[in-house]
């Protein structure tokens, strides 16, 4: 039998819950459904079957008789993973669940592939990521944290558009990396025989349109970066960038704290959630303290940039903290925190006020010299987002590109280059502007409990699947 072209839909399984949810046991609705989805259970008691169906929305039980189901005997051969269309009556069985009798059904896509059981899923992580297509029908969890992402964004988008910010789109393709420290992927476009980099951030390219007079931007960019996997990282993610002119980073402050403390709220019911294990309390006000301050704090040893480097390396090296030659201060200052600092940071904590050395696009601090005004937003011991009172000088942007330069020249992969264009549009004046970076895959993670990146993006970069 040749597969429908399509099927007439009339109900969703959530829907007939909703409305005849309070049905008494071993009752006739009167109301005629057609429902469709895959066949997830399936149990043969004689002359009656039973089957559980799953659409998008929920999952109901088909009860088919077979003095009154057609093809009874196909039916009942039907196959876990069977996508199948079915009209009926909305019923209770004497046992009291609500089913569709089925009057009429058609097959619209047999599986052609052993389908897992529905109650015990994919049993290999990473055939999970693999056949995603799969994972979403045999596991509730990856479903739920599928929609949940998607609700994530709305919210957000919902958010901002109530606070005046604009969503726009910016390329994709950058003749110059920048906005950002790291590796890029590259491309070559044959027409115009040019060397293009996948972006990294969109960040240059959205504090043009502020010097365009677009005074509150932002975009939800998919962005790629060169670097290895980790529960924490693909090397392709979804950030929430946003720039606000007439702001500094303590209103960028405020900004990310309501949002995430809204998204809680709204999906979640609470700002006490758990994570790993561990209860998790992303309740207003939020710790704000310097990354020095914090240093100290964990590891007992006062640093500053204004040491000499020799000093500094002598610190690291007693803490365990590998580095490098060439290495100045700032990131010496800034190594030393990842890795004896960061980790333990469980609370939501505004780490605030980072060495200018490791910072190219964040204006000077307007107390602390060789700092600059840029906090991250730690969670759970990683990063969340990233925001800065924004570098408005083209001269001294103009001189942290080529100390990047300098930098990437030396073979620094994640430096830098000098963009030209991104000077010449400072020069047109750029007011006063807050900047912020979300990750939104971390953000997911956080707001879901799960533990690793790949669970909240659909598709994951994986290493190439093995040959059998």
């Amino acid at each position: 039998m040749t597969a429908p072209y399509r099927y007439e839909v009339t109900r969703s399984a959530a829907s007939l819950h909703d409305e005849f949810g309070g049905l008494e046991p071993g009752t006739e609705s009167g109301t005629t459904a057609s429902v469709a989805g895959r066949v997830m259970l399936r149990r043969v008691q004689g002359k009656l079957a039973f089957a559980t169906l799953q659409d998008g929305s929920g999952r109901i039980q088909l009860f088919a008789p077979a003095a009154t189901t057609p093809r009874f005997e196909e039916f009942c051969a039907l196959s876990i993973g069977d996508w199948v269309g079915v009209t009926g009556e909305v019923i209770t069985t004497r046992r009291g669940e609500l089913s569709v009798a089925v009057a009429d059904w058609v097959l619209l896509a047999a599986t052609r592939r052993s389908f897992p059981d529905k109650w015990h899923g994919l049993a290999d992580v990473d055939t999970r990521y693999r056949q995603r297509y799969v994972d979403l029908w045999a596991s509730d969890d990856a479903r739920a944290v599928a929609l949940a992402r998607s609700r994530v964004l709305v919210l957000i988008r919902r958010w901002l558009d109530e606070r005046h910010f604009v969503e726009v789109e910016t390329p994709v393709f950058h003749p110059i990396p920048g906005g950002a420290t790291a590796r890029p992927f590259t491309t070559h476009h044959d027409a115009l025989d040019l060397d293009l980099y996948l972006r990294i951030a969109p960040e240059l390219y959205l504090k043009r349109l502020v010097v365009g007079g677009m005074e509150r931007v932002y975009e939800i960019a998919r962005v790629f970066r060169n670097e290895g996997l980790s529960p924490r990282h693909n090397p392709e993610f979804t950030m929430l960038e946003l720039y606000q002119a007439y702001a500094d980073y303590t209103d960028m402050m405020a900004l990310v704290e309501e949002l995430v403390v809204h998204l809680a709220t709204t999906l979640c019911g609470t700002t006490a959630l758990t994570y790993d294990g561990r209860p998790l309390d992303l309740a207003p006000p939020w710790r704000r303290v310097t990354m020095v301050a914090l240093i100290e704090q964990y590891t007992g040893v006062l640093v500053d940039v204004a040491m000499p480097v020799d000093e500094l390396r002598r610190i690291c090296g007693d803490h365990g903290v590998h580095v490098e030659a060439g290495w100045g201060p700032g990131k010496l200052v800034l190594e030393l925190y990842e890795k004896t600092t960061e980790p333990h940071l469980w609370e939501p904590v505004f780490v605030c006020d980072y060495p200018k050395e490791v910072s190219p696009l964040a204006r000077d601090h307007r107390e602390a010299p060789g700092m600059v005004e840029r906090f991250e937003v730690v969670v759970a011991g990683r990063e969340l987002g990233n925001a800065f009172s924004e570098l408005t000088d083209p001269d001294e942007q103009r001189r942290r590109f080529e100390e990047q330069a300098v930098l990437r020249g030396g073979g620094d992969e994640e430096a830098m280059a000098v963009d030209a264009d991104y000077l010449r549009a400072l020069e047109y004046g750029l007011p006063p502007t807050g900047g912020l970076g979300v990750g939104i895959d971390r953000l997911v993670m956080l707001l879901t409990g799960t533990t690793a990146i790949r669970d909240v993006i659909l598709f994951p970069t994986l290493r190439p699947e093995q040959e059998a």
